[in-house]
């Protein structure tokens, strides 16, 4: 049987082709798999992102959960009813869930209609492939999407991208300065046509300079912009990625123009 999904993701669109063999299957695994390496960077700001997972099947929860954390996800929780789905929301502030529309306690469209009374990230319906009005029914009620079980691995992964790029794009995906653009998205530096891919660390730091606007970031607030409660102790290692990243966007690194320093202060990016 063959079952062909056409998707379309911001600049990317694509066609699963899913067929019951194993040969063709680990052909699309490869397509995703290739997918994913093209994007690298860019999607590495979404897997912290709350993870709510709600089914009543212990099991299927556990492969779900795997699979994200084979993806690199790492904030997940796991519940399988409704009455203890609703208690998340407010305690564990999740910002998606993948729900199932079968629980011992109601159903995940009632769940979701109590959820969307007080809270307002994303939803991933589970449906059975019997029952196609589920769909329809989880889609007019304003879910982001639906995934029909069973499901490859795959599919949920670039379906759950699929949603947290929508829902969680930045703003100012593009800072521009004097003959260089940072590219949040992408998570590199065009300076004068050489592009320089940026650490995770040099992004959260020139994210938070940007933010400030033309402002002065004191160290400390740098720190724990990046680091968070164990800043302590990372002033030394703050130093040596500003010299990094003054490399990849200044003319003359030894005299910078952009990333500078405020003696006494902090560090202020002129934009």
């Amino acid at each position: 049987m063959v079952r062909t999904l056409h998707r379309t993701d911001d600049n990317l669109t694509f066609t699963l082709h899913l067929i019951e063999q194993e040969n063709n299957c680990s052909i699309i695994t490869t397509f995703v798999s290739n997918w994913q390496n093209m994007n690298g960077n860019k999607l590495d700001f979404l897997k912290d992102k709350r993870v709510l997972l709600v089914d009543d099947e212990s099991e299927l929860l556990d492969m779900i959960e795997s699979i994200l954390q084979d993806e690199g996800f790492f904030s997940i929780c796991k519940v399988t009813t409704q009455m203890e789905a609703l208690e998340k929301c407010r305690i564990y502030k999740p910002e998606i869930a993948i729900l199932d529309v079968m629980l011992p306690d109601g159903d995940g469209f009632s769940l979701f209609k109590e959820i969307r009374k007080t809270m307002d990230f994303p939803v991933l319906f589970l449906t059975a492939k019997d029952q196609p009005e589920d769909l329809f029914t989880g889609l007019g009620l304003g879910a982001d999407d639906y995934i029909v079980k069973p499901f490859l691995p795959r599919e949920l992964i670039l379906r759950l991208y699929a949603i947290l790029r929508r829902c969680y794009k930045t703003d100012d995906s593009l800072i521009a300065l004097n003959g260089c653009t940072i590219d949040i998205g992408k998570a590199e530096v065009n300076n004068n046509g050489v592009i320089s891919p940026l650490t995770a660390k040099e992004l959260g730091i020139l994210t938070t300079l940007y933010k400030a606007g033309n402002r002065i970031v004191t160290i400390d607030s740098l720190c724990n912009s990046v680091w968070g409660d164990n800043r302590y102790g990372y002033e030394n290692s703050l130093m040596a990625h500003i010299r990094r990243i003054r490399e990849k966007i200044e003319e003359d690194p030894s005299s910078p123009s952009l990333l500078v320093t405020i003696k006494g202060l902090g560090y202020k990016l002129n934009v």
